[in-house]
């Protein structure tokens, strides 16, 4: 091919994270062609500010365009599957933001459903989803290309490297995504997102501390697999006051805004895997790894590679510094070249790369399959009060 067409649905953060990715691919010519999304506000903004030729209301313009190759779907989570499905059977690329899909309730289901539906119910259902999707992209040479940026970031792919060349044993683990709450107006509803926290932001150490125990599967020779799942799942936020509240941006209606997730595996090493909307300060990535011989902490953000310290806010309206930060004065710790940091810019390189040479993607359907049965796994173990073993 002499360009990769792309075709965007979905004109939010995810959108704007993988655009600025996106336009750092070298060596790759790219077209982006057509961006789709339902809200005018949002959508002519986007396709100005990053470059397409199109912009459409109907996500049916991108399956019907013989030209675009790829679909990045930067949608709420709920229309995942659907769009998924139809992309990949109208002869489409795939690059899905994460989760791939989950519970999002149907007729008869009591609203509000993350309140009162079970958790067994939501697991076994989203089972039949993963077959669903499993075999629709089985049976089609299209790639599906699941955007999890942890595993592309550079500390991450370091300790793998570091990992796999001295063939350590990963003896536990700690991974935490924590922020003061989403911008998405439907990050509380499970009808949209289908869960909180846990599924919005632990997806991304859970999925980094999965890919890592298969690099090191890999360097020994052996198969290793999550046996266990134990977790506790609360919603702390809904009892404090308005006052209380005020620094929070979380309000969750009926999904969690914290989550605590331990993971055993095969070979006896465990994980811990954190996520809460009640951070103040920016956001916290990092993954630690106990090793039989190292110690790896990798720290995504806030990392120290600058330090800056403001009285006051005076020509920083225009300066990013980092996410979910309520102000800029005193100390901080700035975001610098965070698509770079935080795996995004890699990511799309690979995924360009494998549409383009016809390889497989670091990022696949396997750990889009793995990263979301765990994560509804834990939903059930949490509710049950007891550790559940998988399959």
């Amino acid at each position: 091919m002499d360009k990769i067409v792309i075709g965007m649905v979905g004109a939010g953060r995810a959108t704007e994270l993988h655009m600025h990715a996106l336009h750092r691919v070298s060596g790759i010519p790219l077209r982006f062609k057509t961006i789709v999304a339902r809200r005018p506000e949002q959508l002519l903004p986007a396709k100005e500010k990053y470059g397409f030729e199109i912009a459409s209301y109907d996500f049916n313009d991108l399956l019907d365009d013989p030209e675009i190759d790829v679909i990045d779907i930067c949608t709420p989570p709920y229309v995942h599957e659907d769009m998924v499905v139809k992309a990949i059977q109208a002869g489409k690329h795939v690059i899905c933001e994460k989760p791939l899909t989950g519970y999002f309730g149907n007729e008869s289901d009591v609203d509000p459903i993350g309140l009162n539906v079970s958790k067994t119910v939501m697991y076994e259902k989203l089972l039949k989803s993963l077959e669903h999707l499993e075999n629709v992209i089985e049976a089609s040479d299209r790639k599906f290309m699941y955007a999890e940026n942890f595993v592309y970031a550079p500390a991450v792919v370091k300790a793998a490297e570091i990992i796999s060349a001295k063939k350590s044993r990963i003896l536990y683990m700690k991974g935490e995504e924590s922020l003061k709450g989403s911008s998405s107006p439907v990050a509380g509803e499970w009808s949209k997102t289908g869960g909180g926290t846990f599924l919005r932001t632990g997806a991304h150490p859970l999925s980094a501390a999965l890919w890592l125990k298969q690099q090191e599967a890999k360097a020994r020779g052996v198969e290793i697999f999550v046996e266990s799942v134990l977790a506790d799942m609360g919603r702390v936020t809904p009892s404090l006051s308005e006052y209380e509240h005020r620094h929070i941006m979380a309000r969750p209606n009926d999904v969690e805004d914290n989550g605590t997730v331990i993971l055993s595996f095969s070979d006896g090493s465990k994980a811990v895997i954190i996520a809460t909307d009640v951070c103040l300060g920016g956001s916290k990535n990092y993954i630690e790894l106990y090793c039989n011989d190292a110690a790896i902490n990798c720290n995504l953000t806030m990392n120290d590679m600058m330090t800056t310290y403001f009285l006051d806010e005076d020509g920083l309206d225009n300066v990013y510094l980092s996410e979910m930060l309520p102000s800029k004065r005193g100390w901080n710790k700035p975001f610098i070249a965070d698509e770079i940091i935080r795996g995004y810019t890699d990511e799309m390189q690979d995924f360009m790369e494998a549409i383009y040479y016809d390889r497989e993607p670091k990022s696949g359907f396997k750990l889009a399959y793995d990263t979301i049965k765990i994560i509804y796994a834990a939903y059930m173990s949490a509710e049950i009060g007891k550790r559940l073993y998988l399959n």
